[in-house]
């Protein structure tokens, strides 16, 4: 993992943590599992598909693949939560707006931690 992936990945843990401080008083128990449960299912899957886009960054002929792999992880893991819910006890709002949340939270700081020079550099 690199310096800026491992810097993402604590950008998100916080980012995750934060998230679930702010709705804990908002939740009854139940909702505060399927908040952590969200956060949980979100972070790794999140920072696996920031590392793969940073790895398809640098090879020219692998962002578009990196990109759209990434967009289906995170589709996939919508789809598991969502079976996750219907299989358990956990309750259906918190847990899957909480994981829509976390994942668009994530994906919003994702550009301030692509390097610096791929900014200036005109690629697709």
């Amino acid at each position: 993992m690199t310096h800026r992936t491992l810097r993402y990945a604590a950008a998100c843990t916080a980012l995750a943590i934060v998230g679930v401080l702010i709705c804990w008083p908002l939740l009854d128990g139940s909702g505060r599992m399927g908040a952590i449960v969200a956060a949980a299912l979100a972070l790794p899957v999140q920072v696996a598909a920031f590392a793969a886009l940073r790895w398809g960054w640098s090879q020219r002929n692998h962002f578009l693949a990196a990109w759209a792999a990434g967009m289906m992880a995170r589709v996939l893991l919508v789809a598991v939560c969502l079976v996750l819910v219907l299989l358990s006890e956990l309750p259906p709002a918190p847990t899957l707006l909480g994981l829509a949340s976390f994942l668009f939270g994530m994906l919003l700081i994702e550009p301030f931690f692509i390097n610096k020079e791929v900014r200036g550099a005109g690629r697709p």
